[in-house]
């Protein structure tokens, strides 16, 4: 995870111009979709495909810019804090749109509980600690992102500013100070697992390169997004593919055998360069990227989660919030507790975390699918936006292979979609004289 911190101005009269421009927007794409992978990603694609895990990065790379550049012109034309879900109803009306809210807001979610536990892991072991002092701490980064985005974006846009700036510096620090230790022999045998193993570490890199869709949620807060979003769009683009691609290069080359079997490589990379104090700079800036991401995601759940109180799927008491410049307080509420729920599921069932990233990616598949079929009959045809659009459908396809039978989690969300609407129908009939 479908992220950056509180994405919800503030409600104050004041406060209700859009406020998100050049820097504040790339730092919250930047954020959305480099992200916490980082922490964990290098390894479990290591573990799955070896040092053909490099290739794989490149795919979801490759797969991501006809993504993000479809995004980013149906952001543009169609501002509205219900995102990917505003696209699909328009283009494929509401059942298809109640399908991909649900599939952000309850599916892409679960997300939530990795962040915090993968930022948890780095503080525990560079303290030293039992495994409930790791569910303690995840527990606690949960906290601060609430409460900045019920604060509003005049406290959170600075502090996502400064975020962002640390976790672009964190991955610069780690490849740099590990890069002299690389040893090209590492990179044999190259494909041990062959193509299977790097189909499986792309589906797992799909919640690196997701989150160009989370920040659709906030397109009405960007100042002139017709420039803004594509700007902000092209730049983050380059510092993730750059960051991803250094980072597992850097991995499968500097640790060699071990980079399956860890569950802090970052550490264990500055290890190699900065042994001691590197442990603590990467443990506290992890921390500070876990924060950021955190608030990114709550934000845009919080705004989906009024949006779809606003259009009725979900309670209507809870749509406040919806319009730009609102802050939903009351779909912040629901998020948290949908939020503590996944994370008590998480911890009982001893904080695996690949179970949980898989469930993830396979309602971003999902969402990018129909997202991109919506895409295709909005865009003018013939335009670039159209065209990424056709070529990034045939892409979803390809990762929803990819996806397995993880996508029974969106297959069900969607058959309680389509229930929720057959009971609105249903009720609206009854009503009728």
């Amino acid at each position: 995870m479908p992220a950056p911190a509180a994405l919800a101005p503030t409600s104050a009269p004041t406060d209700t111009q859009p406020r998100i421009g050049l820097a504040l927007g790339t730092a919250l794409y930047v954020a959305s979709v480099l992200g916490t992978g980082i922490l964990l990603l290098p390894t479990l694609a290591a573990r799955a495909a070896g040092p053909a895990s490099v290739v794989a990065v490149a795919l979801v790379l490759l797969a991501s810019v006809p993504l993000a550049a479809a995004f980013a012109a149906l952001a543009t034309r169609h501002p509205d804090s219900g995102g990917v879900a505003t696209y699909v109803r328009l283009a494929l009306g509401p059942t298809a749109a109640r399908m991909t809210g649900y599939w952000f807001f309850f599916g892409v979610c679960v997300g939530a509980s990795v962040v915090a536990l993968l930022g948890a892991q780095y503080v525990v072991a560079m303290l030293g600690g039992a495994q409930w002092h790791v569910y303690l701490v995840g527990a606690a980064f949960l906290v601060p992102p609430l409460v900045t985005n019920a604060v509003g974006l005049r406290l959170a846009g600075p502090v996502q500013l400064a975020l962002t700036g640390a976790l672009v510096a964190l991955v610069v620090g780690v490849v740099l100070v590990s890069l002299p230790a690389a040893d090209p022999a590492n990179l044999e045998p190259f494909a041990p697992h062959g193509w299977a193993g790097v189909g499986a570490a792309a589906s797992l890199y799909v919640w690196a390169f997701a989150g160009w869709e989370a920040v659709t949620h906030l397109a009405g807060e960007f100042r002139d997004p017709r420039r803004t979003i594509p700007r902000a769009t092209a730049i983050a683009l380059v510092v993730v593919g750059v960051a991803y691609l250094a980072l597992q290069y850097v991995t499968v080359t500097v640790l060699g055998g071990d980079a399956a079997s860890s569950d802090v490589p970052l550490m264990d990379l500055v290890d190699v360069g900065l042994p001691g104090i590197g442990r603590v700079a990467v443990a506290v800036v992890a921390a500070i990227v876990t924060l950021g991401v955190l608030g990114t995601y709550v934000g845009a759940f919080a705004k989906l989660g009024a949006s779809l109180g606003r259009d009725g799927d979900l309670p209507r008491r809870i749509a406040q919030g919806a319009q730009p410049g609102g802050v939903p307080r009351r779909a912040l509420l629901l998020v948290a507790g949908m939020i503590t729920v996944y994370f008590a599921i998480a911890v009982a069932t001893g904080g695996q975390l690949e179970p949980f990233v898989l469930v993830h990616t396979s309602c971003i598949v999902a969402i990018y699918a129909v997202g991109m079929a919506a895409a295709v009959r909005l865009l003018d045809r013939g335009s670039a936006g159209w065209w990424a659009a056709v070529a990034a459908c045939v892409l979803s396809l390809g990762l929803a292979v990819l996806a397995g039978w993880h996508l029974v989690v969106p297959l069900g969300l969607a058959v309680v979609a389509v229930g929720v609407g057959a009971a609105r129908r249903g009720a609206t009939s009854a009503g009728d004289p």
